[in-house]
């Protein structure tokens, strides 16, 4: 048995690790990531990648701990998975942190958008401003007022095509939700494969103790 959820803990560790690969390089997240300069949404991923890549190595060692029933083995495997599961939690958390809605990202989104409408005079804050608003449907960093607030004209870019009408969400509130799509599969395998490395724990623990038990029954009938 803890030989297959040594398998399925790897397949779920090479899941998240080819996840997080692609979040980081995908070219669509990527460039919102370098266009609003929020890099720190790249922590949790990174130390995703991180446990996950050690728990494809650490996988190899539960599987030959149980194949050859070492004690030894066995309670370095367990430190492993509760070091492990320290990992996930806390990537997991981390990267929650910095995706979702009413969390530390949004913020930092929220002060990037003002900045650019403050400097959308300039050339590039203003290519970069459009290419926001444009591509999410969004309106300034919290909804059109932003624009009234800081004594801007509202740009073409805010307007539906179509409608006319500006945009009713702000860009903070589209970007958290781009973000989170992008990144719930990340958390919810790394979350899953956290409470597998418990199971792994407790199996480990049932193991050492059967051993035990057989190695007291052995020397019980060598005498």
């Amino acid at each position: 048995m803890l030989l297959f959820m040594n398998i399925i803990t790897w397949m779920l560790a090479t899941a998240i690790f080819a996840l997080c690969l692609w979040i980081r390089f995908e070219p669509g997240f990527q460039d919102w990531i370098e266009v609003l300069e929020i890099q720190v949404v790249y922590i949790g991923p990174y130390i995703l990648t991180v446990i996950s890549a050690v728990v494809m190595i650490v996988s190899f060692l539960g599987c030959l701990s149980s194949l050859q029933e070492s004690s030894f083995l066995i309670f370095i495997f367990i430190g492993t998975q509760l070091l492990v599961f320290v990992g996930y939690v806390a990537g997991t958390a981390i990267l929650l942190n910095f995706t979702t809605k009413n969390s530390a990202i949004q913020p930092i989104i929220r002060e990037s958008m003002r900045r650019l409408i403050m400097n959308k005079h300039y050339q590039k804050g203003q290519e970069t401003l459009a290419l926001i608003q444009e591509h999410i449907g969004c309106c300034g960093a919290d909804g059109p007022d932003d624009y009234i607030f800081l004594r801007q004209p509202l740009p073409s870019q805010c307007r539906d095509t179509v409608t006319g009408n500006a945009f009713f969400h702000g860009c903070v509130e589209e970007m958290t939700w781009f973000f989170e799509e992008k990144c719930a599969w990340i958390a919810a395998l790394a979350m899953t494969n956290a409470m597998i490395h418990i199971i792994n724990v407790v199996m480990s623990f049932i193991l050492t103790q059967a051993i035990r038990k057989e190695e007291n029954e052995a020397e019980t009938y060598r005498r």
